[in-house]
């Protein structure tokens, strides 16, 4: 039977270069060529299929992780992939596994805080997977207070070893992700008590299991902590719950790069700088921005693409219905997601280069970039996972009932991507470091101390709290420095109108309590600034491909002008632009949708994910979705028979009974 690309309509009407935007978007040509390649690898194995993972029992799915991840190492193996190229294979594999935190966090923690000595030994053999690693952090009674953990490392002189015990039972380590089943070993985050002084959190390599016959070890209680939210999901993950009862690990497994415990129990800093931990920081929460452009990138994907196959009312005289696409209702939940998946992007890329520098500078001994580099991390972890776990549940309803079908991709999706809110570091929690970031910097401006980086706009505080728009038409709205402008007059104007307020409290901390909502809103104002500003940069750039440049100033456009819409309150509150400003930006608005229209389909296939990838009958490349939805039916347990289980039981006798007519 031949193939016929149902979407081809849309594919003719695009007038960009794909290929050169896929370039783009993968962030080179070799990038591009890896992932590309990988992409198809993973897709063209029988093994990593994914289609049956919703309606797989929660022991039937572990299994099947576990045979998953066994094939991906033996493939990475094979083919003697490089490690960038085997972090790329697992990222297609598409599960979530024990092998995420053990390269992902296991890992980078020993590198980051092991000795030279330590990461030798502990490395050579995490890196051949002869042991395999988690990261014990979280508690029962504390997440984001990592300071408050209750896990005590008690050394004992005598043996010239740590006593890692666990004193109450919300000092349990609970949702370490490889913990429950699978990790061998885990770096276990305790209070470090020596001399009888607690000398505060520190991490201990601990083993867990045997490497014989994978039992715990004496005076360990460990587990599964239960079954997650949605379908699938992060259900392939064995979240844990670990307890210690006086556990005994030699001196040389407590991390040492930055404190050491001496043979006599005395607790001495290392010449190590403390802050070269926050690389590490930087590093994870890089990551998990990529991530969030991959996961949000991947809904509108899927909504875009059903929503040009989607039609719905408007036929006249039979003719076709409309394309569901084609509604400015449709575009104007659609597109913002779309230019916002762009966004998170090219932002993900630009904290690359971030995480490179601010290394070079921390190993030079340059600590002065630090406070900032931490709050843009932090604030742009947290606005990211937020707005995109949110977009992919804005993308399900877009595809109106079967987007809520598991085989649309769109539930199991979100389920999996949400957690990402919470762990390393609770949104809101995070948004409140940037917040008090923003005041100590607006604090020091009449010190003379000049902010750097993604705060520098705070330095022109004079002009940027008296300057006005000059918006007069709507098409003055596509210039970069207006809109940069006005996103900085906002930002810094929320920013001072906190710490002005602050300041009449009778004490800093209370006010800073007391304001906590509107401090939100500024540093949300602060990280949409950051956003804007690196989106306005990469276009800038020199770029190759007919039409690129132009598709991603339209998006980049968009995204800021929407933002303006969904914050209008902030923009007119603080004077930023004027209410006329605000109606000229919504109709250059919705003048940019239009010329979006043709491209989306073509601005979706430049993320060049695979079928198998999307996972999604709803957002097929070739769009033939209504066979694909009748067959994935047929497909489901409950139709392995015809009749039911229950049947002979439930509803026969239900439906032979006689039944007496009562009179009314």
């Amino acid at each position: 039977m031949e193939e016929v690309d149902h979407l081809a309509h849309e594919r003719r009407t695009a007038n960009f270069d794909v290929d050169a935007m896929k370039v783009v978007w993968a962030g080179s040509r070799r990038a591009f060529e890896i992932a590309d390649r990988v992409g198809r690898l993973v897709a063209s194995d029988p093994e990593f299929r994914k289609d049956n993972r919703t309606s797989l029992g929660r022991k039937d799915l572990f299994t099947n992780t576990l045979r998953k991840a066994a094939h991906a190492w033996k493939r990475i193996n094979e083919l003697s992939l490089t490690e960038e190229e085997a972090s790329m294979f697992r990222f297609f594999v598409d599960e979530p596994a024990y092998v995420d935190l053990h390269w992902g966090m296991f890992i980078p923690a020993i590198k980051g805080q092991g000795t030279d000595e330590q990461q030798k030994k502990w490395l050579s053999m995490a890196y051949k997977m002869q042991i395999i690693g988690c990261y014990a952090q979280t508690e029962l009674g504390h997440g984001s207070n990592v300071q408050g953990l209750e896990t005590t490392s008690t050394y004992d002189p005598k043996s010239d070893e740590f006593v890692i015990h666990s004193p109450t039972l919300t000092s349990s380590k609970w949702w370490p992700g490889g913990l429950g089943k699978v990790s061998t070993h885990a770096v276990v985050y305790a209070r470090l008590i020596t001399d009888g002084k607690d000398y505060g959190v520190h991490g201990f390599i601990v083993q867990l299991r045997s490497l014989d016959d994978h039992s715990p070890l004496p005076g360990i209680t460990i587990g599964d902590i239960g079954t997650k939210f949605g379908n699938g999901a992060y259900n392939t993950m064995d979240n844990g719950v670990l307890r210690f009862d006086h556990v005994r690990i030699p001196r040389d497994q407590m991390l040492m790069r930055l404190s050491q415990v001496t043979r006599e129990g005395k607790c001495i800093q290392s010449d190590v700088p403390r802050q070269l931990v926050y690389g590490t920081m930087v590093f994870v929460r890089q990551a998990i921005v990529s991530d969030a452009s991959k996961a949000l990138s991947k809904a509108v994907c899927i909504a875009a693409r059903y929503s040009a196959i989607r039609r719905q009312f408007g036929s006249q005289d039979g003719g076709p219905e409309i394309q569901v696409l084609d509604y400015k209702t449709q575009q104007n939940r659609l597109f913002p997601l779309l230019a916002s998946a762009y966004a998170f992007r090219f932002v993900g890329e630009w904290l690359k280069w971030l995480y490179r520098d601010v290394t070079q500078r921390l190993q030079a001994g340059d600590f002065a970039t630090l406070p900032e580099v931490h709050a843009c991390t932090a604030g742009l972890k947290s606005l990211t996972t937020s707005v995109t776990a949110d977009g992919i549940e804005e993308c399900r309803k877009l595809c109106g009932g079967h987007g809520y079908l598991c085989s649309s991709g769109l539930p199991e999706l979100f389920a999996v991507y949400v957690p990402a809110c919470t762990y390393e570091g609770d949104n809101i929690v995070l948004l409140l470091q940037v917040a008090r970031f923003l005041m100590k910097t607006v604090s020091q401006l009449g010190s003379g101390k000049k902010p750097t980086g993604t705060a520098a706009y705070i330095g022109k505080a004079e002009y940027l709290l008296q300057c006005r728009c000059n918006v007069q038409r709507a098409e003055d709205w596509l210039n970069p420095s207006v809109i940069l402008e006005a996103f900085e007059a906002r930002a810094l104007r929320l920013a001072v109108n906190c710490a002005e307020n602050i300041s009449k409290a009778s004490n800093a901390e209370e006010g800073f309590t007391d304001l906590s909502a509107d401090l939100l809103e500024a540093a949300v104002a602060h990280c949409e600034l950051i956003i804007v500003s690196k989106f306005i940069a990469k276009v800038q750039q020199e770029m190759e491909g007919h039409g690129v440049k132009e598709q991603l100033q339209a998006l980049c456009n968009i995204y800021a002008l929407s933002l303006l819409h969904n914050h209008l309150g902030d923009f007119l509150a603080t004077s930023s632009i004027n209410s006329k400003q605000a109606a000229l930006a919504n109709e250059q608005l919705r003048s940019l949708y239009s010329q979006v229209r043709p491209n989306v389909v073509a601005l979706v296939d430049a993320f060049n994910y695979t079928d198998h990838y999307l996972s999604s009958v709803l957002g097929r490349y070739d769009g033939n979705v209504y066979p694909k939805l009748y067959e994935e039916a047929w497909k489901d347990p409950l139709n392995e028979s015809v009749i039911p289980d229950g049947y002979h039981e439930y509803i026969r006798p239900l439906l032979r009974q006689q039944l007496r007519v009562s009179r009314l």
